[in-house]
């Protein structure tokens, strides 16, 4: 197997130098976080970090700086964004992380998707026979899955971690004590909420003091949130689970906290503190395919990132897309997106509720049989129908088409490795960017919205649908944290927010550094496009004004624009040792790549 490009990317990093001699974070103990300075590119000894935020990866660099491994860094790292990107994540939502332990060499993943109440139906989103809108689940206790963060935490950090978790949340505890500076993009986003925030005394009291907006340069506090995670800290992560704080979540989703002048209808939960006991993270195998000689790693369902991005994968493996002009690598790349997403909506769903045929979805043979649909003069149109991995027949595809249906875009992700060569990617979320809007009161955090990434009705009539609601069910995800191993030993790891942009932010953030030949900080700054077994493919403005639309037109695709896709987070193994840490140069208002030592010795 070939792997020119990865060897060809090497000389590029020279490209970024400038940056990268500035790109750790100054000397710091586990309390106190640096200042918050962007860079979107570092590389060093010691350890690495690359997150959304410049608080958030600083608190992972200290803890990497004292001493403590890369599931203890990106625990703090975590809470921190906890703090200071409160609309994307949190510890009133959920996610999945997947690790590379160096010293076995073996990637282990932890899922703490948020799970639906025991009395959860299919019909969950449905009135009078009729899915109700979106946006009505959205602003609602309806919504409100059990929260699997903290959880997560306490996994990971049992299983591979080195620190306590009281003092992995000091950071975070103290800034948000503290406060952060206010950055346009945080004033942004509570913008695009003002309306539902408004609604809900608590979290417009928190978010909206005086009813204004946050000012871009100001101090963002949050004592209650401060005094939440000091509360953690001493009574572990099972305090949220029972005991005051849990039935402090169900009373806020049982009964709203709307303002009485509102005239919003927001929906009760069902959610009970029995639903809270019983939440349980799953340590399972990762998925895993073959590509270029490399073994990429990620998630297994719940979650369909990892079958999604393998099928993809597996699909474009034929192909030596290295060789291929922009305009035909782009193409195939969309056709394999739409591929692998008509298979996902057929047959991907939470495990413990449906046969998942995971194995049979990554398999090469059921991959070749559906790549033979792509043709390199014409478009597939979508919906296009699935196949059948479990007796996939070339070129064949079986049952009715359903489109791919809403998820949120917003979530953050964070990668991290340290001085011993372990490795964590990890993505979290709240599901929509500010979650269901409601506070719980005095405790200084949003609660998820991740019910609504279950079908609120079957996608297409009479077609089998995997991801309906159902007691105690984790609704499907696209979260893809990923890890790309060679001969057991970490390339790069990777991973994005952005709803189910986040399988395609993946996939060609992956082939444009493996197969393209991008630094991967270029890799994740590229432009990008997004094909979801839709009519339309989305397309970042760098593509919607390139003449490589008009190319991609010829052959029948057709586009919507998308101001926006993802935000990624990586990091890379450099031959000579030093870890790069890669983020958004703009995206999201850019990104923090930080490394502990970043000149000198390791």
């Amino acid at each position: 197997m070939h792997r020119p490009a990865v060897a060809r990317t090497l000389p590029l990093l020279t490209v970024v130098a400038a940056l990268v001699s500035t790109g750790a974070a100054p000397p710091a103990t586990i309390g106190t976080p640096a200042p918050p300075v962007k860079v979107p590119v570092a590389a060093g000894y010691g350890g690495a970090v690359a997150s959304v935020d410049a608080d958030a990866s600083a608190a992972g660099i200290a803890v990497l700086r004292s001493g403590g491994n890369a599931v203890d860094a990106a625990v703090a790292t975590a809470a921190a964004l906890g703090v200071t990107e409160p609309y994307s994540a949190g510890i009133g939502g959920g996610g999945y992380l997947v690790f590379y332990d160096a010293r076995s060499h073996r990637v282990h993943t932890v899922d703490g998707r948020e799970t639906a109440p025991a009395t959860a139906t299919e019909t969950l989103f449905q009135e009078n026979g009729a899915p109700i809108p979106f946006a009505e689940g959205q602003t609602s206790g309806l919504g409100v899955g059990v929260p699997g963060t903290p959880a997560t935490w306490r996994t990971a950090l049992d299983a591979w971690g080195s620190r306590s978790l009281g003092s992995l949340l000091k950071p975070a505890e103290k800034l948000a004590r503290d406060g952060f500076t206010v950055d346009s993009t945080f004033r942004a986003q509570t913008e695009a909420n003002q309306d539902r925030f408004k609604d809900f005394p608590d979290t417009a009291k928190l978010f909206l003091p005086g009813g204004a907006l946050p000012v871009v340069g100001s101090t963002f506090k949050n004592p209650d949130l401060a005094a939440t995670y000091a509360e953690l800290a001493r009574k572990g992560t099972g305090a949220l689970y029972r005991g005051p704080l849990a039935e402090d979540i169900v009373r806020a989703v049982r009964t709203p906290p709307v303002d009485p002048a509102a005239t919003r209808k927001v929906r009760p939960g069902d959610l009970t503190t029995g639903d809270l006991r019983a939440y349980a993270t799953k340590r399972q195998e990762p998925t895993r395919v073959g590509y270029r000689g490399l073994d990429v790693y990620s998630m297994a369902p719940s979650s369909s990132g990892g079958t999604t991005v393998g099928e993809a994968l597996n699909i474009m493996e034929r192909t030596d897309v290295s060789k291929l002009s922009e305009a035909q690598y782009l193409h195939r790349f969309i056709e394999a997106s739409r591929i692998s997403f008509a298979d996902r909506g057929r047959w991907v769903g939470d495990p413990a509720a449906v046969d998942v045929p995971t194995r049979e979805l990554l398999s090469q043979r059921f991959a070749d049989s559906r790549a033979c649909l792509i043709k390199p003069d014409r478009t597939l149109t979508s919906p296009l129908a699935p196949g059948d991995p479990r007796h996939p027949v070339p070129c064949a595809t079986t049952g009715q088409a359903a489109p791919t249906t809403y998820e949120g875009e917003n979530t953050t992700h964070l990668t991290v490795a340290d001085r011993w060569g372990n490795v964590v990617s990890y993505t979290l979320t709240i599901e929509s960017t500010g979650g269901s809007a409601i506070t719980v009161p005095g405790r200084g955090f949003l609660l998820n919205n991740e019910l609504t990434d279950f079908s609120f009705a079957p996608a297409a009539p009479g077609v089998p649908d995997p991801n309906l609601p159902g007691p105690g069910k984790r609704p499907r995800s696209s979260m893809s944290p990923t890890i790309v191993l060679d001969d057991g030993r970490p390339v790069l790891a990777v991973g994005s927010p952005g709803g189910a942009t986040i399988i395609t932010t993946v996939l060609q953030t992956l082939t444009g550094h493996l197969d393209r030949g991008l630094p991967l900080v270029d890799a994740i700054a590229a432009p990008r496009a997004s094909q979801r077994n839709q009519t339309t493919t989305e397309l970042e403005p760098g593509l919607w004004n390139s003449p490589l639309r008009a190319e991609l037109e010829a052959l029948g695709q057709a586009f919507r624009q998308n101001p926006e896709i993802g935000a990624a987070t990586g990091v890379q193994r450099l031959p000579d040792g030093r870890w790069l840490a890669a983020a958004e140069t703009s995206r999201r208002g850019g990104g923090s790549a930080m490394v502990v030592h970043p000149r000198g010795n390791p």
